[in-house]
């Protein structure tokens, strides 16, 4: 019943066209990927306990205090900054619901599209987690982490809104290939964990404050830096071993593109990472860093999107038979 008199409200909207549609669904992947990255600036900027409640900013109140607090007012100010993007992460994933349930979208895309205001909500819980644990190495883990899956997520919604609902699924990789992508997919799992746990251990807890010490990663970041090195690798490798096999069957030329502008991205952020090394990880870098994970999530996930999507299908015209 909640339902029925939801889509009787919506129904008042004005009727979204395609490309509308597509263009909320960009919004929101980078939405999704903004906010990682300003979590970033937050943790580099040590304002990660800016405000060191939540939900509320400071006990008594759900704004910064300024002056009056022990805290400094620009890690007030950012923090709660990053706190106010999640209302426009939140329009955004309303506005794709809104606008593929008005315009009668398939079960796939609206399903795909309520993702995106759950996947919302749990980060925000993640977040207060976060802040209530005195920003823990690993409830920062999770928290990108998170942030890396509803990337990709938006990517295949933003995929799954341009096909046509009455079309046809092709799948233009073969399986073995389909299953090669997967394995790659993993791999970058793999990365972006040990990412964080280089994170975990590295110079930027995200609050400097001595009353309060951040609870760290106790193993070496030279170690893990070197895992994660070789997780990239590994990575890396899976996507060119996926290239000469997309050559070799022919595949289209729709996901070879995507791969070969994904394998740029890798080598970009690889790039990065080790300036990052030999330069004691600033902190602009770091920030990059975090919107190259996003950019070469959104890549593989476009990659996976375009192996398997829903086309129109001209059918063969009928032969005629004559009959002596």
């Amino acid at each position: 019943m909640l339902y029925l008199r939801f889509l009787s409200l919506v129904d008042r909207l004005p009727l979204p066209s395609l490309s509308v549609q597509r263009v909320i669904a960009f919004v929101v992947i980078l939405t999704q990927g903004g906010i990682a990255v300003t979590g970033a600036v937050v943790r580099v900027t040590a304002s990660g306990l800016g405000c060191p409640t939540w939900p509320q900013c400071f006990p008594g109140s759900l704004v910064p205090v300024g002056v009056s607090s022990n805290v400094q007012t620009i890690h007030q100010v950012v923090e709660f900054g990053n706190r106010l993007l999640t209302f426009v992460v939140v329009i955004a994933a309303a506005a794709i619901v809104l606008a593929v349930t008005r315009a009668r979208r398939r079960t796939e895309v609206i399903g795909y599209a309520w993702l995106m205001p759950a996947g919302t909500v749990l980060q925000a819980g993640i977040g207060g987690i976060t802040v209530l644990a005195g920003l823990a190495w690993w409830t920062v883990a999770i928290h990108l982490l998170a942030s890396m899956l509803m990337v990709w997520l938006a990517v295949l919604l933003f995929a799954k809104v341009g096909e046509p609902d009455d079309g046809t699924v092709v799948q233009s990789v073969p399986q073995p290939l389909r299953w090669l992508t997967v394995l790659s997919a993993v791999a970058l799992g793999g990365v972006l964990v040990a990412g964080t746990l280089v994170t975990g251990a590295g110079p930027h807890a995200g609050d400097k404050s001595i009353d309060r010490p951040v609870p760290r990663l106790d193993i070496d970041v030279t170690t893990l830096v070197h895992l994660h090195a070789e997780m990239l690798v590994g990575y890396l490798a899976l996507l060119v071993g996926l290239a000469f096999g997309l050559y070799a069957v022919a595949a289209s030329d729709a996901v070879k593109k995507r791969l070969f502008v994904l394998i740029g991205l890798v080598l970009a952020q690889s790039l990065v990472g080790i300036v990052q090394y030999f330069t004691d990880v600033p902190a602009a870098l770091v920030v990059v860093h975090v919107a190259g994970a996003g950019v070469c999530t959104a890549a593989t996930a476009a990659v996976w999107a375009a192996g398997r999507a829903r086309e129109h299908v001209a059918l063969p015209e009928k032969v005629r038979i004559r009959h002596p």
